[in-house]
């Protein structure tokens, strides 16, 4: 059997696309990956895609893709790795080679080492074992949850002295990136953006600000944000909800979440989606399951150390 690897190209993207979606069909059921979101990551800020993607092919057939990226500018190194079953060699391969360059990666940025992290499936493609044997290790697990928001009923109340607006308005823009920075910088895998790296992670000109909400709290201000996005063809997809310490505990966040269920579905969804940290100390697993939404599947990350 022939394995080649190259570097991947912005054309390659419906053919890494088809990809991930016959991976998602094995690991989670159904196709899940739109063209957008690989093309989004093929244009990744962090990614010279000349060394830092990578496709491998077995005699002429594409079973791996490979990506990695740097938001820290320090030893967090970020990367994905899709596999087709029985490829067990390209995918060795591909480890192989985007190992090396995550140390050459943190080296440049001044590191000591390189801390690379990866998300997987929970029953992934991947044989675990292999990349076990390599040193990694299992750090963290999130949870997509979904909820069927097809036959809602009443729209909900406000809890007292909380008001709700939308982000058409430039200014509330920036008061969301705020809240979020604000929000999730204690956050596990966090890493800080400036406002327009923000934009461009959250999808840059296609966000639809109508989908984005803040509340405001008596006595407090603008005290919570919720990020909605509704490109995605399988379901109504929350990327981002948080509340800030102060105003924890005052069902703010519960009811910013149903008024999301609320708007989706007036848009015509059946389905709204987001994923979780099942540690997040301000138990928001918790808050989820209780506003109806349920397992649809878990993804583990995974770390290695690389000294540099």
């Amino acid at each position: 059997m022939s394995l080649t690897v190259r570097p991947a190209v912005p054309d390659d993207a419906p053919a890494i696309c088809e990809l991930l979606n016959a991976i998602d069909v094995i690991e989670i059921g159904r196709p899940e990956t739109d063209l957008h979101e690989v093309r989004d990551d093929l244009g990744h800020p962090g990614v010279d895609l000349a060394k830092d993607s990578w496709l491998a092919y077995e005699d002429g057939r594409l079973v791996c893709y490979g990506l990695m990226w740097d938001d820290s500018g320090d030893e967090r190194i970020d990367m994905d790795h899709y596999l087709l079953p029985g490829s067990a060699a390209a995918g060795v391969r591909l480890f192989e080679l985007m190992e090396g360059r995550a140390a050459e990666r943190a080296r440049a940025n001044g590191a000591g080492r390189a801390v690379v992290h990866m998300h997987l499936n929970t029953e992934p493609t991947l044989d675990t074992a292999v990349i076990e044997a390599r040193d990694w290790r299992r750090v963290r697990r999130y949870q997509v949850m979904t909820r069927d928001v097809a036959a809602l009923g009443a729209a909900p109340t406000p809890p007292p002295g909380v008001r709700v607006r939308d982000c058409t308005a430039e200014a509330d823009r920036r008061v969301a990136y705020e809240l979020c920075e604000l929000t999730f910088a204690d956050h596990f895998d966090h890493q800080p953006r400036g406002y327009e790296e923000w934009l461009e992670h959250q999808g840059g000109d296609r966000i639809d600000w109508s989908l984005v909400w803040i509340a405001a709290a008596e006595g407090i201000g603008d005290a919570a944000v919720l990020i909605g996005g509704n490109e995605r063809e399988s379901m109504g997809w929350i990327p981002n909800l948080g509340v800030v310490k102060d105003a924890r505990g005052r069902g703010i966040g519960g009811f910013l979440l149903r008024h999301a269920f609320h708007a989706f579905a007036g848009r015509g969804r059946e389905t709204v989606g987001l994923g979780v940290d099942t540690e997040n100390a301000t138990g928001a697993l918790k808050l989820y399951e209780a506003n109806g939404m349920r397992l649809h599947f878990a993804v583990d990350t995974w770390e290695l150390i690389v000294p540099v």
